[in-house]
């Protein structure tokens, strides 16, 4: 029991024969349903989760035999960390092995919806060539704000640094972390000055519904919004409203409040946005690419093999 660990969801396969090379037995079912995973939760030492499982004090207190919990992903929302470390379970995530894909999509939806590329496309298909309605905006010159600075925020700073940018970052659980890439200020100063603005957060109690009607309002001039996060940190009405309102010149949305077909489809919000060409949207997978999938799995079992050492 002590070296068995459930996996409950997909991951690649290096982390399974790393694990294996520990000592550990992994038990790899992907697709299993929750009802039964919690069931045999008992019998392991270790869980592996990605999003779809919720580990809650339910599920906690099933696990009585739990040492550690390793999520696939960098967001820990789906797991009540408290109550987790008050059982003396170990979190593991690893925000490492994507944020490098985090970044790098984040300026592909900045430079896409400054410089109108996915409207121009649909307009050529359909016969259109309308060049002064596509012209665009440069990124040089202009301020980038990050909200966040952890290793998604710094990532997406990073990729940022040949562009010709002044980068700006606020983080409320964090100081003095200006570094090469970006510069601290407070978030007065993100409002104030920002041409750009990029979301990079944990999903919290705090952070949940966070971009609102009022937070837009306080801008000083119209901005490009960024959200490669957690969709409940942004209000998808509120961006819309501010587009309308001209406080929005374009917003590049990851991730929503509720996502997934059919439920995203009944939501108040879905007709304006889907029609809004100012807003590029993406199925959350700003940290979804081929190499993520893999670096994920390993920074996983490095991490394993620290708490093995550890203990």
């Amino acid at each position: 029991m002590k070296n068995n660990i459930l996996i409950v969801d997909d991951i690649h396969p290096i982390f399974i024969e790393q694990a294996e090379a520990l000592g550990y037995t992994c038990d790899y079912q992907p697709t299993i349903k929750p009802e039964e995973a919690y069931e045999i939760l008992a019998g392991y030492a270790g869980l592996v989760v990605r999003s779809k499982f919720q580990v809650d004090k339910h599920v906690l207190d099933l696990a009585i035999n739990l040492r550690f919990i390793c999520r696939a992903g960098a967001g820990m929302d789906n797991i009540d960390e408290n109550y987790a470390r008050a059982k003396g379970v170990t979190l593991i995530n690893a925000p490492e092995g994507n944020m490098d894909a985090v970044g790098e999509h984040a300026v592909g939806l900045l430079l896409n919806m400054m410089n109108n590329i996915n409207t121009a496309d649909a307009e050529i298909r359909n016969g259109k060539w309308l060049r002064e309605a596509n012209r665009g905006h440069e990124l040089k010159g202009k301020t980038v704000g990050i909200v966040g600075y952890g290793h998604m925020g710094k990532s997406f700073a990073k990729k940022l640094s040949g562009l010709g940018v002044l980068v700006i970052a606020y983080d409320k659980y964090k100081t003095g972390f200006s570094d090469q890439y970006a510069r601290e200020v407070s978030m007065e100063e993100i409002v104030r000055t920002s041409d750009v603005v990029s979301f990079h957060i944990p999903l919290t109690k705090e952070t949940n519904g966070l971009v609102d009607d009022e937070y837009l309002f306080h801008f000083r001039r119209p901005i490009f919004l960024l959200n490669t996060s957690r969709g409940k940190v942004v209000k998808t009405q509120a961006v819309l409203n501010a587009i309308k309102q001209g406080k929005i010149l374009g917003a590049g949305l990851d991730v929503l409040e509720v996502e997934k077909f059919p439920a995203i489809a009944d939501q108040a919000w879905f007709d304006e946005l889907r029609q809004n060409g100012k807003v590029i949207l993406s199925p959350h997978v700003a940290g979804w690419t081929f190499d993520s999938y893999r670096k994920i799995s390993e920074v996983m079992a490095q991490k394993l093999l620290v708490l093995e050492i550890g203990e």
